[in-house]
């Protein structure tokens, strides 16, 4: 399987680590299951719009920080 969302995967990691969440906390907080929200990690989920700005607010950096598109944050 493709891993199209893999930047974004690696930057939810870096974010949900330095917050100190488990991916279990991640997934609740975003009513999903645990291994859906693995996948999220792992780059194998493409992620609704919703599900995007829920995560940028929750960590307060951009949705293109999150998607890999910018190296800034904010």
């Amino acid at each position: 399987m493709e891993k199209l969302m893999e930047p974004f995967g690696k930057r939810l990691k870096e974010l949900r680590r330095e917050k100190h969440r488990t991916q279990v906390e991640m997934a609740r907080f975003l009513g999903c299951t645990d291994r859906h929200y693995q996948r999220m990690e792992y780059g194998y989920i493409n992620v609704p719009s919703l599900t995007l700005m829920k995560l940028a607010d929750y960590f307060q950096v951009s949705a293109d920080y999150l998607l890999g598109r910018k190296e800034e944050r904010t």
